[in-house]
């Protein structure tokens, strides 16, 4: 994939988030996506985060259960990063009504 589509879709991922609206997945647009041209998206919109002001803390994995694979027909687990405003300690109030979109559920782990 190309560095300026890579960019584009990055970019579109980052202002969905700020919007707090949800997009088409990627790979039902029929744009022939790799799991290295993912990982380079999911970097710019890193990008992106960062030079709004976040603050990259830890990484992650996702996509860990066998379910969540098959759903989403991947065949291993994603890895990425958390930034600071991801972040809620417990007992914390998470303000979903104006961060998130309607969230669904699935595990991740985090190395802190």
């Amino acid at each position: 994939m190309e560095q300026t589509r890579i960019q584009a879709l990055g970019d579109e991922l980052y202002h969905a988030m700020i919007k707090r609206e949800a997009v088409l997945p990627l790979t039902s647009r029929g744009e022939d996506i790799t799991i290295d041209d993912a990982y380079h998206i999911s970097l710019r919109m890193l990008e992106r985060r960062l030079a709004d002001g976040a603050s990259a803390t830890d990484n992650k994995t996702g996509v860990t259960r066998q379910a969540v694979q098959n759903i989403l027909n991947v065949q291993q687990t994603a890895f990425g990063y958390w930034t600071h405003d991801m972040l809620f300690h417990r007992g914390a109030a998470v303000p979903s009504s104006a961060r998130l979109i309607p969230p669904r559920a699935d595990g991740e782990l985090a190395f802190i």
